[in-house]
């Protein structure tokens, strides 16, 4: 064989080696991703079957820890001290004196903490999170949507003051500590209905990212005797576990009214409700990362405990808008519709005298339907005009409805 064939043969030979040296690199490739997936398999289906062997745990409270000397009053021997130094609470009523499991932190465990106790000897395996009412949990489940402050017009002045109130404190503290100043705990928004009270507590939630509490206060208020102030004690508990957070009560007014001394029980309650409200907002801390904000649209009617400095300090008017304010507010929610040509927007804000920014919107929504009832596809003046005109009607009869009985 000459030197060119064994060279040959030789590079004949290697390029065979190389391929089928990628094919086992492929097939190894293969049978370590099937070995990952039968490991998760593996793993599934253990956690499947520790959890059908698994027993049933007792919730209990923690009532208090003790020491070394606490245990040596209890008569308990040397060896059990250090075992036996946690007193609990269990859910069925009775109170024992338990031990704790190493891998639980005792620092984080404090007077009123849930925690799970083993079936057999009652050791504490492991801290519960804070029960919620289902009510508060729905409240938390609220989405404050994408609103931003360049979407709502003329309130300018509004959402400075507001920023000042709830943003800054919670963006920068070190601002009020520098100064010697305490932060204003909570906000107060009253006006006319429709003026975007509710929107701006919205974008206030959005532009911090921070959780959103939004109660509806009317339907914090039970029929049952002290329901409604527990429900009042686990929304500002549940605040304060999830700093920062917003919690915004609208409609004040259901659960913040003057007190009186004459009234049925079901006043009483609700009276009852509000001493909670006073007393929740006077544990709060200045520089904590839970702020309130309140509306209403009938401020006369508020209790003056409610108002008075060191609960809610500021208090903003949310007004109709002025004619620049309504232009601004048509302008924004006329963004996304598709226009016939030039709209002359200041015409239709001169006719708009009166109307509010929820009424505004409605404008737009109605030019949009008289465009669709001509089968067309773009809203134009005239349209503008019929609406605001449609609109400013329907606003007179607001205050002079009058039903008969039927």
């Amino acid at each position: 064989m000459t030197p060119e064939e064994e060279r040959q043969a030789a590079l004949n030979s290697y390029r065979a080696k190389l391929i089928e040296s990628r094919e086992w690199e492929a097939k190894l490739k293969n049978l370590r991703l099937e070995i990952k997936g039968l490991q998760k398999d593996f793993d599934r289906t253990e956690e499947n079957i520790k959890a059908l062997q698994s027993v049933g745990q007792i919730i209990g409270e923690v009532l208090k820890q003790l020491d070394e000397e606490r245990c040596k009053h209890l008569t308990l021997s040397t060896a059990t001290i250090g075992a036996c130094d946690v007193i609990v609470k269990a859910s069925s009523g009775p109170r024992y004196v338990v031990g704790c499991r190493s891998k639980v932190d005792k620092a984080k465990m404090k007077q009123g903490t849930r925690v799970a106790l083993d079936m057999t000897t009652l050791t504490i395996m492991r801290m519960l999170p804070r029960e919620v009412d289902p009510l508060v949990y729905n409240m938390s489940l609220e989405d404050p949507g994408q609103v931003s402050f360049a979407g709502i017009g003329g309130l300018n002045d509004q959402i400075r003051e507001l920023r000042e109130v709830i943003e800054l404190p919670l963006k920068n503290p070190e601002l009020f500590l520098r100064v010697g100043i305490k932060p204003p705990k909570g906000v107060l928004l009253y006006g006319p209905p429709g003026t975007g009270k509710t929107l701006l507590a919205r974008a206030v939630a959005c532009s911090l990212e921070t959780n959103f509490l939004k109660v509806v206060s009317s339907a914090i208020v039970d029929k049952y005797i002290g329901e409604s102030a527990r429900l009042i004690r686990e929304m500002f508990g549940y605040a304060k576990e999830h700093e920062p957070c917003i919690i915004f009560m609208d409609e004040i007014d259901a659960i913040g009214g003057r007190r009186f001394s004459e009234g049925t029980s079901a006043d009483r309650e609700i009276q009852r409700t509000l001493m909670e409200l006073l007393n929740q907002l006077d544990g709060f801390d200045y520089l904590g990362k839970t702020k309130i904000i309140m509306a209403t649209n009938r401020p006369d009617t508020l209790d003056p405990a409610l108002l008075r400095a060191g609960r809610l300090d500021r208090k903003l008017e949310i007004p109709l808008p002025n004619e620049v304010g309504r232009l601004e507010i048509l302008k924004i929610h006329a963004a996304g519709v598709v226009l016939d040509g030039d709209i002359d927007f200041e015409s239709v804000v001169k006719m708009s005298d009166g109307l509010n920014g929820a009424d505004l919107r409605n404008v737009v929504t109605e030019a949009g339907l008289f465009a669709i009832k001509d089968y067309r596809e773009s809203i134009n003046q005239d349209d503008f005009n019929k609406a605001v005109r449609k609109m400013a009607e329907a606003k007179k009869l607001e205050g002079k409805l009058d039903y008969q009985k039927l």
